[in-house]
């Protein structure tokens, strides 16, 4: 590969890259800002209980419902590309995961959850805002 063909490419594909990496700098912002206040804001008890159904109107809680895994859907995906290119593939995967509803999605969650990495982290993060820790399921 010479230079003139790396010249071309980047020129080429200019436009993608620079859409990727506006996608990269914008999941590395949600991963270090919103993530955390997420995490904080969730009860200590949110892996061991049923999910709640919201309230709203029907129509309402279907239209947010699919606007929601709709966006985790582009999360996910966007998150797969970012494992090839510069970013945040794993965690925009796993905040892509997070917005989506299907069948396991909350025993994944605590599994990831429980993992001692994840577990000393979100312990830390909790102690740090004076927050009860998380009640997680038994391994």
């Amino acid at each position: 590969m010479t230079t003139r063909d790396v010249q071309s490419f980047l020129s080429e594909y200019q436009d993608l890259i620079i859409l990727m990496a506006g996608v990269s700098l914008a999941a590395f912002v949600v991963s270090i800002i919103v993530l955390p206040v997420i995490l904080i804001r969730l009860p200590a008890d949110y892996f061991v209980r049923p999910p709640q159904i919201p309230r709203n109107h029907p129509m309402v809680r279907i239209l947010l419902k699919i606007l929601k895994n709709v966006i985790g859907l582009v999360l996910l995906i966007l998150g797969f590309v970012m494992l090839f290119i510069p970013g945040q593939g794993i965690l925009t995967m796993l905040f892509g995961m997070g917005l989506m509803d299907f069948p396991g999605k909350r025993a994944l969650q605590a599994r990831i959850a429980c993992a001692p990495r994840v577990h000393e982290s979100l312990d830390w993060l909790r102690r740090k805002t004076n927050r009860p820790l998380f009640i997680l399921p038994p391994p």
